[in-house]
């Protein structure tokens, strides 16, 4: 094994020692992830390299040195660090990066969970395999070979042995009418006109060669279908019109697999630093998993205090209002940006809010509940922040839950410590699992 094998087998030791994606989502600094880049910290392994020996540096019995002299003792390098000053510069080895892909996959290793996001928006119609079947069409669709097989199987229906049967009509005292009785009893599909025709072909001698059937069977051997079609090959398939038969191929429908996320908070004055931060440990790795999952995904994201507002995702979890609390007035702009920019046909919908679960007098049953109702979505999710516990008027997610407790696609989690956030998402996203 070289150095090169050896480096590899470090990193990978490195990647082994990343922060437990579980422990990064409660405790890590999230602020280093970008949208498309995860950044998880790896415990630093110190990775191998060759320690060369200094030259002139003195020694017992060479150099320069007097009586007196301390012996050993290393000089400075000007060109180098002084003693004990450590290097500023970090290693590429210190975080592990993942997209949010990777996030996706290993957070549903780590909760236990298997979301398979359905396609909605088609973004393209194709031709598939020629699966379809139609009594008309281009003569270049034609299923000849379904056309063969009917004209095979008539004519095998309708074959026979014709000098067999032209024997019988030479028994003493039968005629046409005589032999087709006697074949249609041995289910022979002649024609009673082929008969008559063949009979009259006859000479007076030959219409009484045989005095009985039983001499004529003895005397005349009857060669069977698949005997003669060897023998003699197939000279003619009698098509008909009736068995013709087109292909069409089977149109597939290619659907992009497009989510919108619309994420609510409440920035109103009791909403203080360590509920927001709750809220961002909840949301962010929410944000990531959906964007892993989804082959386009769109964010949305709604502040309010008695009033909400559309901002950019830099500005959602810093803002603080002095306002009261109207959760609401949120629900109505995410109403109308959804049915302006995301209808529910072509879009997988998501509504995740947070608070501290206070809101005005009845907003939460006379608004809010009939604001979730009208707006279709794979999932409405509410997150409560209480760091200290629940507040006496903090009442909203109780009211949410009780009502949406028989629903499959409304969760209500409460979150008031770190330790609580993963199981939060997990009791989120297995809601949407099991919808």
């Amino acid at each position: 094994m070289g150095l090169k094998d050896d480096l590899e087998r470090y990193r990978e030791v490195g990647e082994e020692r990343r922060e437990d994606l579980a422990e990064f989502i409660q405790y890590g600094d999230l602020g280093q992830s970008r949208p498309d880049s995860v950044r998880i910290p790896i415990k630093i392994v110190d990775l191998p390299e060759f320690a060369y020996a200094q030259q002139d540096m003195g020694g017992v019995g060479q150099g320069d040195a007097e009586e007196g002299d301390q012996v050993g003792e290393a000089q400075p390098d000007d060109d180098g660090d002084e003693d004990g000053e450590p290097g500023e510069e970090g290693g590429e080895h210190e975080y592990y990066e993942m997209d949010p892909e990777e996030f996706a996959q290993e957070l549903d290793e780590e909760l236990g969970l298997d979301l398979d996001p359905k396609g909605k928006k088609v973004i393209e119609e194709v031709e598939g395999d020629f699966t379809d079947i139609t009594r008309s069409g281009p003569t270049s669709t034609l299923d000849f070979e379904r056309l063969f097989k009917q004209g095979l199987k008539r004519k095998l229906a309708m074959d026979f042995d014709r000098d067999y049967v032209r024997e019988a009509l030479k028994i003493d005292g039968w005629g046409p009418a005589k032999a087709f009785e006697w074949a249609r009893g041995e289910n022979i599909p002649v024609s009673r006109a082929w008969l008559e025709d063949e009979y009259a072909e006859l000479s007076s001698e030959e219409k009484s060669e045989w005095a009985s059937l039983d001499e004529m069977e003895d005397n005349v051997e009857k060669v069977s279908t698949a005997q003669r079609i060897r023998r003699e090959g197939v000279d003619q398939i009698p098509f008909r019109r009736e068995d013709e038969r087109y292909r069409y191929p089977e149109i597939e429908k290619e659907r992009e697999k497009n989510v919108v996320v619309v994420n609510i908070r409440d920035v109103s004055g009791s909403m203080r630093q360590k509920k927001r931060e709750l809220v961002e440990r909840t949301f962010t790795p929410l944000d990531w998993y959906l964007q892993g999952k989804y082959d386009n995904a769109e964010f949305v994201y709604i502040a309010h205090d008695a009033e909400a507002w559309e901002v950019e995702r830099e500005d959602f979890f810093g803002i603080r209002s002095g306002g009261g609390t109207r959760i609401s007035s949120a629900y109505e702009v995410a109403m109308e940006r959804l049915d302006e920019e995301y209808p529910w046909s072509e879009w997988n919908r998501y509504v995740f809010a947070a608070g501290d679960s206070e809101n005005s007098s009845n907003d939460t049953e006379e608004n809010v509940i009939p604001l979730m109702e009208r707006i279709d979505a794979n999932l409405h999710a509410y997150v409560e922040t209480q760091p200290s516990g629940n507040a006496i008027n903090a009442t909203h997610a109780e009211e949410v839950e009780r009502h949406f407790r028989d629903s499959n696609n409304v969760a209500v989690a409460y979150v008031s410590s770190p330790e609580d956030v993963t199981d939060a998402i997990y009791e989120i996203l297995s809601t949407e699992e099991e919808a």
